[in-house]
């Protein structure tokens, strides 16, 4: 184990990536992808470290960075925000020089929760699972990785994703006025298009490009098209101007919602200060935004058909894969848009432009 950024975390390392996962909570983070001729590092690490910041405050808080495992997503009455799997202690069970994994038995769902973060030779990439068992009933979970674009021009990353049905902002103030936050989007607000979403003062925005809308944290959730024989899996995707690609796939059955976390400086209470800037979270979830356990058991898009919780059996464990990647791009690639398979073991990846790069991926992983 290592200490970085303030906290003891466990280590991976091949020739193409390099991770650190915290001991406490299970933060991802940071994460180097080794590509030819630069060196990646899309992961967000929180502007304060843990013995800088009020120790009350939850172990989200205290350890944010890259990408953690919420169960339920967003919390219970009686539970840390996001659940034991972002707050609490993971232990060591094994690892190779290509794996690693770790346990949870959680307190507050009474879940035992795998983790196995795998590394592939010649990959780019992070092949993550999460297996829950001996969890019952109805539960809504998700990932929640956060880049860090802070140091990027602003409007020059470029966001994208796999078709969707539907997007809306959140249906509530986000950003708590009497608080002193500040968010810009209207709530309640349906769109089809990330270039054209409605903020308070009737005015749109691109939500495509970032960082953008200082002074702000808004948050939407867009629903995923279902998957098809010639698109099997969804994805969103981060075009960084330095020249790569960051892109993360997943199996639309499992998480069937992603929610855009778009925060630049709106929260200025602690340990925010209005210092998270230009961070990204492209969260996969089944929830209803991040309205925790109780509100997700509601059905509230039911009429949509869009499921926000699901049903566990303590004797059925459930496997819940993802992929985070990422790809060196030409200049002018721009806009991601499409990702597809190119083989049993490649995907391709489409730019705006019609430049077009196959990298090696196995993309049959998320497959239940």
């Amino acid at each position: 184990m290592e200490t970085i950024h303030g906290a003891p975390s466990f280590t991976l390392r091949t020739a193409q990536v390099e991770l650190a996962i915290t001991q406490t909570a299970g933060h991802l983070g940071p994460v180097t992808f080794h590509l030819p001729g630069l060196q990646a590092s899309p992961y967000s690490l929180s502007p304060w470290q843990p013995h800088e910041i009020d120790q009350s405050l939850p172990n989200l808080l205290t350890y944010l960075r890259g990408d953690f495992m919420c169960l339920p997503f967003g919390g219970q009455e009686k539970g840390p925000p996001h659940g034991d799997t972002a707050n609490a202690k993971w232990d060591f069970q094994n690892q190779t020089n290509h794996s690693l994994v770790l346990r949870q038995k959680g307190t507050d769902t009474g879940a035992t929760v795998t983790k196995t973060m795998s590394l592939v030779d010649g990959h780019h990439a992070i092949y993550a699972e999460h297996v829950i068992a001996q969890l019952e009933g109805r539960w809504n979970y998700g990932n929640h990785p956060i880049l860090n674009l802070s140091s990027v021009p602003a409007g020059t990353a470029r966001i994208a994703t796999s078709p969707f049905r539907f997007g809306s902002v959140y249906h509530a103030e986000f950003s708590n006025p009497a608080a002193g936050e500040s968010g810009i989007l209207k709530p309640n607000s349906r769109f089809t298009d990330l270039r054209s979403v409605t903020c308070k003062d009737g005015s749109t925005t691109d939500l495509t490009r970032y960082p953008a809308r200082a002074g702000n944290d808004d948050l939407i959730m867009l629903v995923n098209a279902p998957a098809t024989e010639a698109q099997p899996f969804a994805w969103t995707a981060v075009t960084f101007p330095e020249g790569y690609v960051w892109y993360q796939l997943k199996n639309v059955a499992d998480f069937p919602s992603t929610l855009f976390w778009l925060s630049n400086g709106g929260r200025p209470g602690h340990p925010w200060e209005k210092r998270h800037l230009g961070r990204l979270g492209l969260e996969e979830v089944c929830s209803h935004f991040c309205d925790g356990v109780d509100i997700a058991r509601e059905d509230r898009l039911a009429t949509d058909g869009v499921p926000t919780s699901r049903e566990f059996r303590k004797d059925q464990p459930v496997r819940l894969p993802l992929i985070q990647a990422a790809a060196a791009v030409g200049p002018g690639f721009g806009q991601v848009q499409s990702i597809t398979p190119a083989g049993p073991e490649s995907v391709r990846i489409l730019g705006e432009n019609g430049q077009a790069v196959t990298v090696p991926l196995n993309w049959h992983y998320l497959k239940r």
